[in-house]
């Protein structure tokens, strides 16, 4: 299993927000330059790039993440207002990896598929984030997660994988920044259910001891931010994953 570390941008800074609430934000002093070469100096090989800015439409931080993107220590997902073909186009042609998409795979699926019918699905990554509801079944959240889906996390990853789908990024939204750590028995049950997609685990790592339970269960990758920004998560993590 792969440790990749995350960056979020706003407004040119590197921050973090709690279950995704723009109101409960932390920034952090340190540059998004400075963070990537931290990582990239300690064996990281890929690096999780959210642009929250250009995700709520209210501009975007395209000048920093091509900067870093430029660097080429590093290959980058990046995920934030990748919502057309001209922006999709734009991201692949400044060298990211992979796209990470998310809102726009309820909102408009047809779009979606039509992409990784183009890009394959080893160029797109499907953000698919999720609540828990009373039943226990995830259901996706969308636009920032500010609103609730009726769909469930397993009819749309059975949808795209008619598509050629091959790896998911999941999150519990109730877990992300809260370092209460991951939600296993939500990633046992996607394996369980969808063994052939490389599933990326996100929201609530806190240390060597989540990491090795989501390596067992067979997790493909996990994303980490708040963890090894504060230093909970030892940076030599990335190279022991």
């Amino acid at each position: 299993m792969e440790l990749i570390p995350a960056i979020d941008l706003k407004e040119g800074r590197v921050v973090r927000l709690l279950q995704g609430d723009f109101a409960a934000q932390t920034r952090y002093a340190c540059s998004p330059q400075a963070v990537y070469g931290r990582y990239a100096d300690a064996g990281a090989r890929r690096l999780h790039i959210v642009d929250l800015d250009a995700a709520r439409g209210a501009g975007d931080n395209t000048t920093v993440w091509t900067a870093l993107v430029a660097d080429g220590r590093l290959k980058v997902q990046l995920g934030g207002g990748l919502r057309s073909d001209t922006t999709l186009q734009r991201a692949f042609d400044a060298g990211i990896e992979r796209a990470v998409l998310g809102s726009i795979a309820v909102t408009d699926p047809a779009k979606v598929a039509q992409w990784l019918h183009a890009f394959g699905g080893a160029r797109l990554i499907l953000a698919l984030d999720v609540r828990l509801d009373d039943t226990g079944t995830p259901r996706l959240a969308t636009h920032g997660w500010e609103q609730q889906s009726a769909t469930s996390l397993w009819d749309a990853v059975a949808h795209y994988e008619r598509f050629g789908l091959q790896c998911v990024l999941c999150t519990d939204v109730s877990r992300d920044g809260a370092m209460t750590g991951p939600n296993l028995a939500l990633y046992a049950e996607a394996i369980r259910r969808h063994p052939h997609v490389e599933w990326q685990a996100s929201g609530g790592i806190r240390g060597l001891a989540d990491l090795t339970a989501l390596r067992t269960l067979g997790l493909c990758a996990a994303i980490c931010g708040r963890a090894l920004l504060e230093g909970q998560l030892s940076l030599d993590a990335l190279q022991s994953c």
